[in-house]
């Protein structure tokens, strides 16, 4: 939604909220799945079907489009080969044991040129830029037209809903990123639904051992046939229902994201909801995809980028190693990603072979980042504080840390000192995402990183539980 939008739906009774949410799910949905999905989701389902050797000669000729496409209509990259002495001849014949003489493209430089000199002159249709998550700090804005949001739509219904016997038509439960509840001290409904794609939006804003009926109300008023979003923010609502043994329909499948699943995540959800879990990994950057299918493996989607994973030295991992992430994505040409380090880090499994069939990559664990859980005044719990630094483009870096129940210091690395309104703005959004608490802010030149380069976004110094 438009901040427009926002404003609009904020001042609405709830019913009218669900009316706007229909609406916006219709327009949303029409995107989503029309054009060329049909097309797109043929093909993904299609290649699951391919050998070894035309994965490699698949990936090699997408690769070869890629990089021709960015070296002419990409003023970043055309003046980075440049300056490396790369030609379009080069790229002609260029081979995927080739990335590694290209340079890396970091969070940092995507911040700065995404949506200048790393736009190709020549793109699709329909453009519009979605951000990232903005917990850590400023967030990164990734342009998707038309085409290519049908595409990625076709990847996530052949690669995560299919894998795990659903599809886009199954009804469903989300706790995501968006601010369907926009008042954190609000009492009531904790939930919005959107008819047209028969989702509930639950909030991740107000889990608590006190809402959980109010959850659960809706899951056995609406019976969704599977539950998605956030890992976290769903085992806390799985928990607390179990917790105060509350009955909740029977689903298909529980489809986590964003955050580590954790064996007792997957016990929780199958006592709750008597199904599986199903783990997957990608991200609004849209450069890579690893999804669990029916035999619990995780695999890597070839044909939604050539994924690289280094270790410290920058060499390829064997099985059985965990490295780094370097993805190119193959789906987006309007602003091609070519060696990101989006900073994520996995595990190969030592066994390839997949139960599946399917020759694809095999990953043993998603080593993905474990924030301490944040506890309201009230009791609620969150682990993601999605939009904190959104539009705040002079922070570079924010690190949320829990002193007490309601005492929070908010660290920041800023390219200049912090103005009364960029204060005021970051703590409104605290609160209405906690309720009534205190917040400083403190402006600082560095936050610390661990032993793998990263900082963690969120630290509580209460209990963990």
């Amino acid at each position: 939604m438009s901040v427009i939008q926002e404003k609009i739906y904020s001042a609405l009774p709830i019913y009218l909220q669900n009316v706007f949410i229909s609406a916006f799910g219709y327009q949303w949905k029409k995107r989503r799945f029309g054009g060329v999905y049909k097309k797109e989701l043929k093909g993904f389902k299609s290649r699951e079907e391919f050998s070894g050797n035309t994965w490699s000669e698949y990936q090699i000729s997408e690769l070869r489009k890629l990089l021709i496409h960015a070296f002419e209509t990409v003023p970043y990259y055309n003046s980075l080969y440049k300056n490396a002495g790369i030609s379009i001849e080069d790229f002609e014949k260029f081979e995927t044991a080739d990335l590694k003489r290209l340079p890396i493209l970091t969070k940092e430089d995507l911040r700065k040129f995404g949506t200048t000199t790393l736009l190709s002159s020549k793109r699709e249709k329909g453009g519009q830029f979605f951000s990232s998550s903005g917990s850590t700090g400023t967030p990164t804005k990734i342009l998707f037209s038309n085409a290519m949001h049908q595409r990625w739509s076709a990847a996530f219904e052949a690669r995560i809903r299919n894998w795990a016997g659903l599809s886009r038509l199954n009804s469903r439960g989300m706790i995501g990123g968006r601010r369907v509840v926009p008042d954190g001290a609000v009492k009531g409904h904790y939930y919005r639904y959107n008819s047209v794609e028969k989702q509930i939006y639950f909030s991740a804003y107000h889990i608590s051992s006190s809402t959980a009926a109010d959850y659960a109300f809706a899951l056995n008023k609406y019976k969704p046939e599977y539950m998605t979003g956030y890992a976290m923010s769903n085992y806390f609502l799985a928990r607390f229902l179990d917790e105060q043994k509350i009955t909740v329909p029977e689903l298909k499948a529980v489809i986590t994201s964003s955050e580590k699943l954790t064996p007792e995540m997957r016990e929780t959800f199958l006592k709750v909801y008597g199904c599986k879990t199903f783990d997957s990994y990608s991200g609004v950057e849209a450069c890579g995809l690893i999804s669990e299918n029916e035999y619990g493996q995780l695999l890597v989607s070839p044909d939604v980028g050539i994924m690289e994973i280094l270790n410290e030295n920058g060499s390829p991992c064997k099985p059985g190693e965990t490295g780094e992430i370097f993805s190119t994505g193959l789906l987006n040409f309007d602003q091609p990603l070519i060696r990101y380090r989006i900073g994520d880090h996995v595990k190969l499994a030592e066994n390839q072979n997949t139960l599946c069939g399917r020759n694809m990559t095999v990953i043993e664990e998603i080593t993905g980042r474990i924030e301490d859980t944040i506890t309201g005044p009230d009791g609620r719990k969150l682990v993601r504080f999605h939009g904190v630094f959104v539009e705040l483009p002079n922070v570079i870096e924010g690190q949320i840390i829990q002193h007490s129940l309601d005492d929070f210091e908010i660290k920041v690395v800023c390219v200049n000192r912090l103005n009364p309104t960029e204060n005021k703005t970051i703590i409104s959004r605290m609160i209405s995402q906690l309720g009534p608490v205190n917040v400083r802010i403190n402006e600082v030149e560095i936050i610390p990183r661990n032993h793998n380069g990263k900082f963690r976004a969120v630290i509580s110094h209460l209990p963990q539980k």
